[in-house]
């Protein structure tokens, strides 16, 4: 600890973002950095604590704690206060494979878990955390190390999500001969085609893969396994194969008017913007357009701000989301102590630029959609909302009943569908003969991540539901470090 007293001495300091209106015209990045000076100062807030709650990496009362990669936090906040990057590098790397994705897209459960808060506010983990990565590259520290000696052993991950590369990553490291397939024309997954490029640059997500590939990680592409990739012909190349398929199959909303044109699933709308935005920098019209709409977001999770951010590009006439939960308090109530995840009111950037835009927050709280209004031409042209009234029962279940006398109708020619996933797609786990549990997501005994199917593994959201690109990441590596077990008997 360099600095006994910084966290009395600076105040947080947070990553500045470009001015709403300037950005919505483009899809870079939402972010400046910090400068260096900058960030030593935050460093120097780390309080080096007894215990660090950032790095506990559990589950308390449903939301993730601390890093669940268990990050050396503090060690490499102290490395940066002393202007030693290349050595912060180092201890970030022993424990996360891709710092340069969580430091972009994770919601830093570190931070809710910091003990400075508890004195002031967080030490901005996140943003030294990608300044980190950032730095490396940039100085040339991050290279290909491929494997000294291969064992011989060949493994087919399904997947390249963060969970799939984290595990082919480290099952390339250990010696084996990877392969990893994606049934999209390009690699990362969620990383590429579910998170807009102003919070992932894709040229973030093509130096890592070009990195891994260099390392001698094979990647197949329009590779859809149990497609017009057989299982028949995996289970004879491949000595052992991880699943990580996502949990890519959305909630639907089914309610009157649900069958009209102009109403979309989140993920569809997100994934055909990025890929005509990748293709032809959206010239090529094969997208869902948002421009001149009166836009209705359903959902009040991070893929609903997405959405939020993704039509005020298009050039929406106006935006509306619903949130079924009450607005959150400004602080902590009683039954949300530190250390867990900090259930509060925040402003996320999607909302931000929608008030610079709008001069309003878009977000309605605790309202549900009843129906859809059919415009006479089988599009959708409104929906007819009622608002909830929301409390938890003894349990602490959410119980949500509707106010009599508080329907509304909202203009809308573009409905998008933010709230949630209900598992992975079933096809391939059922070809497969990889039994599933009462949520669909694939089963493994408790704290494992092989298969009831020998020498078949499963990790990241396929197993454990919609979770954290963090979790993910963890997911991936304990995955991996199951099936090179496996391999070595």
């Amino acid at each position: 600890m360099g600095k006994p007293t910084g966290f009395m001495e600076y105040k947080r300091q947070y990553a500045p973002e470009r001015d709403p209106l300037a950005r919505i015209g483009d899809w870079r990045d939402l972010y400046i950095p910090l400068t260096d000076a900058a960030l030593r100062e935050q460093g120097a807030r780390c309080m080096d604590c007894a215990v660090p709650f950032c790095q506990t990496g559990d589950m308390l009362n449903g939301a993730a704690t601390g890093c669940p990669v268990h990050n050396y936090i503090p060690e490499w906040n102290d490395l940066v206060y002393r202007g030693q990057w290349k050595e912060a590098l180092e201890r970030l790397h022993l424990t996360n494979n891709f710092p340069e994705f969580t430091g972009r897209a994770c919601p830093a459960p570190c931070e809710g878990s910091c003990v400075a808060a508890l004195y002031d506010s967080p030490v901005t983990i996140k943003s030294i955390e990608r300044a980190i990565i950032d730095k490396g590259f940039a100085e040339g520290w991050v290279v290909p190390q491929p494997p000294a000696s291969r064992t011989g052993r060949t493994v087919a991950v399904i997947g390249s999500g963060p969970a799939g590369l984290a595990c082919a990553d480290q099952l390339n490291k250990a010696g084996h001969l990877v392969t990893v397939f994606e049934r999209s024309d390009r690699i990362g997954g969620l990383l590429t085609y579910g998170i807009p490029k102003m919070k992932i640059e894709q040229e973030v997500v093509h130096r890592r893969v070009d990195l891994l590939r260099r390392e001698g990680i094979e990647f197949v592409t329009g590779a859809d396994v149990g497609g017009n990739v057989p299982v028949e012909e995996l289970r004879g190349r491949f000595d052992a194969i991880v699943l990580c398929i996502g949990a890519t199959k959305p909630r639907d909303l089914p309610v009157e008017g649900r069958e009209l044109k102009g109403i979309h699933y989140a993920m569809d709308y997100l994934h055909a913007n990025t890929k005509s935005l990748l293709d032809s920098n959206l010239k090529d019209g094969r997208y869902i357009t948002a421009e001149g709409k009166d836009v209705l977001v359903i959902g009040g999770g991070d893929t609903a701000t997405d959405c939020v951010s993704t039509s005020l590009r298009h050039g929406c006439a106006s935006l509306t989301q619903f949130d079924i939960y009450p607005q959150r308090p400004a602080g902590r109530d009683a039954d949300n102590p530190w250390p867990q995840w900090p259930v509060i009111h925040k402003v996320d950037s999607g909302q931000a630029e929608s008030a610079a835009r709008f001069g309003r927050d878009p977000r309605q709280y605790a309202v549900s959609a009843k129906s859809f209004i059919d415009d006479g031409r089988g599009n959708v042209a409104g929906v007819r909302s009622v608002d909830l009234r929301v409390a938890k029962d003894k349990s602490g279940r959410w119980i949500r009943e509707e106010i009599p006398g508080t329907e509304r109708v909202w203009p809308a020619q573009l409905v998008l569908l933010a709230i949630g996933f209900t598992g992975p797609e079933q096809t391939l786990i059922g070809r497969m003969g990889v039994e599933t549990d009462g949520r669909t997501n694939i089963r493994t005994e408790r704290g494992q991540y092989e298969t009831n199917v020998p020498g078949v593994f499963a990790a990241g959201d396929a197993r454990r539901g919609q979770s954290l690109i963090v979790w993910a990441i963890r997911e991936g590596r304990e995955a991996a470090k199951a099936c090179d077990a496996y391999l070595r008997r």
